[in-house]
């Protein structure tokens, strides 16, 4: 079966020809797909994943599809191309760790809520709120990218946003106080950062009924397309 296609150099050919492998790394699931269009493949993920496992996880599912340079969507802190915290579901040894040299090819990572709201950006001040296990959050300014840590600021009763808008508040509370909270938060967060539009994404984002306003809904397959624009759009600032 055939290899993976490596690029011989990072710079080599144009940006807009070059065959991107996207990860989105999860905490139940491990996901890819290329910009060659063909249904995502995934791997189970869980408190054992170690960054190890995951590339020979990847490696497995990507064989026979081409590309020449990768993006991963990591569930934590990641600053200037390298995870700086350890994930909270997932095994140890991120921090530091060499994807490139591992892939054999020229790597981007980014925060996986940053990775999905690059794929959901359409201009001007976006906030991107992510509804998953936690919370994730990125701000992307006239082409400007920011990750941003919110769920773990102080909210209500000595619990964080993440506590309320979470899996764990979705759990604890129900559908219904969960749904309230997330119109609630939205809005606080929106009359703080002043975005000109709000896109709610992650998986929980299906049990709403409605979203509050000046929302649009997003979702986790958005982060295939941010991963292919942070090779591809010239433009964008990460």
């Amino acid at each position: 079966m055939a290899k993976p296609v490596v690029a011989p150099a990072p710079n080599s050919g144009s940006a807009a020809n070059r065959a991107v492998l996207t990860i989105d790394i999860g905490g139940s699931h491990v996901k890819i797909r290329t910009t060659a269009g063909e249904d995502k493949r995934a791997i189970d993920s869980g408190p054992a994943l170690t960054p190890q496992a995951m590339v020979a996880g990847v490696k497995d599912l990507a064989r026979g599809l081409a590309y020449d340079v990768v993006s991963i969507g990591y569930p934590g802190p990641v600053l200037h191309n390298r995870v700086f915290a350890e994930p909270v579901n997932l095994g140890r040894g991120w921090v530091g760790f060499d994807f490139g040299g591992a892939f054999g090819v020229p790597v981007k990572v980014v925060n996986d809520a940053l990775l999905q709201a690059v794929g959901s950006y359409e201009g001007g001040r976006m906030l991107f709120l992510g509804l998953g296990t936690g919370l994730g959050a990125a701000m992307i300014a006239d082409n400007v990218a920011l990750p941003m840590e919110l769920a773990h600021l102080p909210y209500k009763k000595g619990r964080t946003y993440e506590d309320y808008v979470g899996l764990a508040g979705l759990d604890r509370r129900g559908k219904k106080k969960w749904r309230q909270s997330v119109f609630d938060v939205v809005e606080r967060l929106r009359a703080a950062l002043e975005p000109d539009y709000v896109v709610l994404g992650g998986g929980n984002v299906e049990l709403l009924d409605e979203l509050p306003p000046n929302c649009r809904r997003g979702g986790n397959e958005f982060a295939f397309e941010g991963g292919f624009r942070l090779w591809r759009d010239e433009t964008l600032r990460v």
